[in-house]
């Protein structure tokens, strides 16, 4: 029995079928290890902690809405998001200098001290990872993952 011959569009399919299965299996396997910790569970922390507090680092003092418009989702979900922070002393809710009645988030000394640290263990298991690899080679990967991620939020916010 002779295979059947491949055209354009079954190779496309069959790139599809492979690329969607290899993003399933990174996303399995980045919440399975958390990409948190090179070697210490300690130096984990899930993802929705990890992406607030860094974009508290980034933009400073923010308001839940605003927060909330730059991650692409819900105040209500950076609300819930964000107690466990504010509970462990890792964000610092504040008074908005220019609406006293509003609250601005702030990432405290700790917070910062921890995300530094979690930073430290992920940069050092991303090289781990990638040690047989190229520095062009690390810089392609993360261009075109982060052209999918913009992709993924361009699709998202026109859904």
């Amino acid at each position: 029995m002779t295979p059947e011959p491949t055209t354009p569009e079954t190779e496309d399919i069959q790139l599809l079928d492979a690329f969607q299965h290899e993003v399933a299996v990174f996303a399995r396997r980045a919440e399975q290890t958390r990409l948190g910790g090179y070697g210490a569970a300690r130096n984990s922390m899930d993802r929705a902690a990890y992406l607030l507090l860094s974009r508290l680092d980034q933009e400073g003092p923010t308001g839940v809405k605003a927060l909330a418009a730059g991650m692409g989702i819900d105040s209500s979900t950076v609300t819930r998001q964000v107690a466990p922070l504010v509970d462990s002393g890792l964000v610092k809710r504040t008074s908005d200098p220019d609406d006293g009645r509003a609250v601005v988030l702030e990432l405290s000394p700790r917070g910062s001290d921890r995300l530094e640290e979690v930073r430290f263990s992920r940069r050092k298991l991303m090289s781990v990872l990638t040690q047989d690899w190229t520095e062009e080679e690390r810089a392609q990967f993360c261009a075109l993952l982060t052209r999918f991620n913009t992709a993924i939020s361009d699709w998202q916010s026109r859904a």
